[in-house]
């Protein structure tokens, strides 16, 4: 779907000046990803800076030539390129830490006007602020760089209606998982540990976000010259107020034990984004970076991308009244993106009947704890998952850890009273896959028909079940995401939509064509979604396949219909993780909508 402007092979454009450059390292990872920033968050047009040419800064002060010091991205005041107007410079060498901050510094003392600077490399970030004190320069390091037009004194200093949604957090994830890791206390570094403290500081942010006016002074934040105790004191107390408002939720041991320096670093580079605004899941993306890899090794887990799970949403389109479920919920992505959906409609709903603030925020809390169930056998990411339904705005009571391939009779008695095999109105999911994972337990595949062996029957030309279950030989047990395609249409009602992330291998392997059998007698299938290998990129290349259906009885007759396919190119970034412009995922629900006012219409 997309069209792409010819680029020579090895090259990109670069984001401010629009001129072709060599896509090495240093550009995607950090100098492209750094220029978005300033104009997404920090508010810069691109006039106000420049990246090709590079502008230099003097050898010395006295240096006539100008020609000695490239700068990665010059920031000016205004569209001159005037040194005079030259507030700060952003430099993305990979270097060390030491030799990026040195050479920062350096370029400072070069261009007397120069107020601030950046040292970012992709994973570690510094911002220094030159400061001249009896006849010297010294540098201080501060929390964040000013917006255009803001003074640096006034960093931190934000109203609720002052944040803006965030539209790149990995990044900012990556430079705070790269801080912790370097200054946490040895025996904290765990990836789990670093994962809980800064979920535990995002669980701030939004309840601060969701119970801040927009005209009030937001409390997570931290300034220049504030005492570092003091900002750490006030998040901690924040945490207090969250634990004590979902107490159900924490544990009395739950805490912030980072130091000050730790907090305050963080809280610098997420506190002017709103992040409960944010076009990507806050805190799938945060797991992404600071626990995916632990995840992917041990469960095969992998977090599905926002566009992804806001297409599938709008597509399937729930209501209020749609029994919604997730079986591998993960931090909930799915979940509070139906949320949200859902909500829309109630809000639409109370507008038109004229309801007051406090009965939609009733009825709001009414659908999100009746309607909206999650399981997911991870304690850490199941708790994670109730915390943040419950802040923004309940049905943590619907999340439950359990393993959803086991019985049922197996679960918990509260997941069974909330969980019925036959019961949903839609089940979205994204199960773990993968062959290093495969599940053997008799107890477990025998509720299966997946669990057993197939033949295909040449002379029928039909796939068979064996009798014999799949749990024996070199190659003994079964993928959990074939499990799950199964399980998820038990928890269906007939009627029911289904849409599920699934490897490709699923559509086209030989081997797996009882699968494809098995969907065609229960299902009627509505749409197949091809997403590039990026989708899931950096943490795994699988190629994935959406299904989007309809459960049906058992071999009951479907009339011809239309399927919608589509082939999306582009995915919103790019295999390393970094946004890119184009996205086809996103385009993908309202193409879908076009085709069922007109099936026959061909779509590109």
């Amino acid at each position: 779907m997309a069209v792409d402007k010819e680029l020579k092979d090895g090259y990109i454009l670069d984001f401010v000046s629009g001129q072709e450059i060599k896509a090495t390292p240093e550009e995607i990872e950090a100098t492209q990803v750094f220029s978005k920033r300033l104009v997404e968050e920090y508010e810069f047009l691109k006039e106000n800076l420049q990246t090709r040419p590079q502008y230099f800064v003097r050898k010395s002060p006295s240096d006539e030539a100008k020609k000695e010091y490239p700068v990665d991205i010059a920031v000016f005041k205004g569209k001159s390129r005037a040194e005079s107007d030259l507030i700060g410079i952003v430099e993305c060498k990979k270097k060390t830490r030491k030799d990026g901050i040195e050479q920062l510094k350096l370029y400072m003392d070069m261009c007397s006007s120069i107020q601030w600077g950046v040292w970012y490399n992709g994973d570690e970030q510094i911002n220094l602020q030159k400061v001249k004190k009896d006849g010297d320069i010294i540098y201080i390091s501060i929390p964040n760089i000013p917006k255009k037009g803001q003074r640096i004194e006034d960093i931190g200093k934000y109203k609720r209606g002052d944040l803006k949604p965030a539209k790149d957090l990995k990044s900012h994830f990556r430079v705070i998982n790269n801080y912790l890791y370097g200054n946490m206390k040895k025996d904290d570094t765990s990836t789990r540990n670093r994962a809980k403290q800064i979920i535990n500081l995002l669980f701030c942010k939004i309840y601060d976000e969701q119970y801040t006016g927009k005209k009030e002074d937001v409390t997570f934040r931290a300034g220049v010259y504030e005492d570092k105790e003091i900002v750490a004191k006030r998040i901690k107390d924040i945490f207090v107020q969250v634990k004590n408002r979902f107490n159900d939720v924490f544990e009395e041991e739950d805490a912030i034990t980072l130091d000050a320096d730790s907090i305050v670093f963080a809280v610098g580079q997420i506190q002017e984004l709103c992040i409960t605004e944010s076009e990507r899941d806050v805190i799938g993306d945060a797991f992404e970076v600071f626990v995916s890899k632990a995840l992917k090794d041990q469960d095969g887990q992998f977090f599905t991308p926002r566009n992804v799970i806001k297409m599938m949403v709008d597509i399937i389109d729930p209501d209020e009244k749609t029994m919604i479920i997730d079986p591998a919920c993960g931090t909930g992505g799915f979940l509070i993106e139906s949320l949200r959906h859902v909500w829309n409609k109630v809000e639409t709903k109370g507008k038109k009947l004229g309801w007051s603030e406090k009965r939609l925020e009733e009825e709001k809390q009414y659908v999100a704890t009746t309607y909206f169930r999650g399981i997911d056998k991870d304690s850490f990411v199941a708790k994670v998952t109730k915390a943040y339904m419950a802040i923004i705005g309940d049905g943590r009571g619907g999340i439950f850890c359990e393993s959803s391939l086991e019985h049922p009779k197996e679960w918990s008695n509260k997941c069974q009273d909330k969980v019925d095999l036959g019961k949903f109105d839609v089940v979205l999911s994204n199960p773990p896959f993968g062959s290093k994972i495969p599940v053997k337990e008799e107890k477990t595949l025998k509720q299966f028909t997946f669990g057993h062996k197939w033949k295909f029957d040449k002379k029928e030309k039909k796939w068979e079940q064996q009798t014999e279950l799949n749990n024996k030989g070199a190659k003994a047990g079964v993928e959990p995401q074939i499990l799950f395609i199964e399980r998820c249409l038990q928890l269906l009602k007939v009627g029911g939509k289904l849409g599920i992330v699934l490897p490709d291998g699923v559509y086209g392997n030989d081997k797996l064509g009882y699968i494809r059998e098995y969907l065609k007698k229960h299902t009627k299938i509505l749409a197949i979604i091809d997403v590039p290998s990026e989708t899931f990129q950096p943490n795994t290349s699988t190629k994935t396949t959406i299904l989007i259906a309809e459960k049906i009885k058992e071999n009951s007759k479907i009339e011809e219909h239309f399927i919608f396919m589509a082939i999306c190119e582009t995915c919103g970034h790019d295999r390393r993780g970094n946004s890119t412009a184009e996205d086809d995922v996103s385009l993908v629900s309202e193409k879908y909508f076009e085709f069922i006012k007109s099936p026959k219409k061909f779509i590109l």
